[in-house]
């Protein structure tokens, strides 16, 4: 899949390499002065870069931020694998956040686990670290236990399985900024995500062998969710399959909502539209 994404965005789904904290600092103050002068709001298209991420996500994030201001510097990234790719590594290095990392593959957790150890910026407060699944009866209890609980900056979610369910279920805390991955083949119109299943187990189906075709949640779903929860969704990542949701009453003038179409316009999504969701249309969907 990683090859076919590469194709689809040009080969810069890599990450550029660091970028220093001072000059990521210098940018934050622009765009934050950019705001406050009145000038017209930015595209994710002309923030985003990548230091660790893959797809822009961690200059979308600190535009956000600019915009938004940073509270206690906490995040959550349920999914999150080692730190190729990682949305949160960025602000864990370079900006001082504190960080809850979950995963169910030890081995991953086991790479971030030595990078943060051998970091300059992180040795000495390096994000607590859990192996284990997360299901929607454990995740609040999950955050409660390693002292992640009210408001914090930011979630991640990411688990290539019940992402809905666990975003759903999750109270014990209360993010400014969530990012989650969302299926894109579903299109723009479907409000569907795999039925709950506590031990849903993505590579157990022969569907996804290639691709992971059956998982996760359409981002309509998603919306209505965060509308729920008192989101709205502001923008997606280069490719489109993160989704960027605020908290309502944060810098709704310089973030304001976007449509679900607009983050399911890329070649890519049009390649799962086309040629991956047939493979699943008939498998058990459920509406929410």
């Amino acid at each position: 899949m990683k090859e076919a994404i590469e194709r689809m965005l040009g080969n810069r789904a890599q990450p550029t390499g660091d970028v220093p904290r001072a000059l990521q600092l210098s940018l934050m103050h622009g765009w934050r002065e950019r705001a406050d002068a009145g000038r017209a709001a930015l595209a994710f298209a002309d923030v985003g870069f990548d230091v660790f991420s893959s797809t822009w996500e961690d200059g979308i994030l600190l535009y956000v931020f600019a915009l938004i201001g940073m509270t206690n510097r906490k995040c959550v990234d349920i999914g999150a694998g080692g730190v190729d790719g990682s949305n949160v590594c960025n602000l864990l290095v370079h900006h001082g956040f504190s960080g809850l990392l979950i995963d169910g593959d030890a081995e991953s957790l086991e790479v971030a686990r030595r990078f943060y150890a051998g970091r300059r910026e992180t040795k000495l407060f390096p994000p607590s670290i859990r192996a284990g699944f997360v299901t929607a009866e454990n995740v609040s209890s999950i955050c409660k236990e390693r002292g992640f609980g009210g408001e914090i900056d930011l979630l991640c979610l990411d688990i290539d399985g019940v992402d809905y369910w666990i975003w759903k279920a999750l109270t014990e805390v209360e993010p400014r900024v969530v990012v989650v991955e969302y299926q894109d083949i579903l299109g723009p119109e479907r409000s569907w995500t795999v039925p709950y299943r506590r031990d849903f187990e993505v590579a157990s189906y022969p569907v996804n062998r290639e691709r992971r075709n059956y998982c996760g949640a359409s981002l309509r779903a998603f919306e209505r969710l965060a509308t729920s929860k008192g989101y709205r969704l502001v923008g997606c990542n280069r490719g489109g399959w993160n989704a960027f949701f605020v908290k309502e009453g944060l810098a709704d003038a310089l973030l304001p909502r976007v449509t679900v179409e607009s983050c399911l316009s890329s070649d890519w999504n049009r390649f799962g539209m086309e040629t991956r969701f047939p493979l699943v249309a008939d498998l058990e969907w459920q509406e929410v």
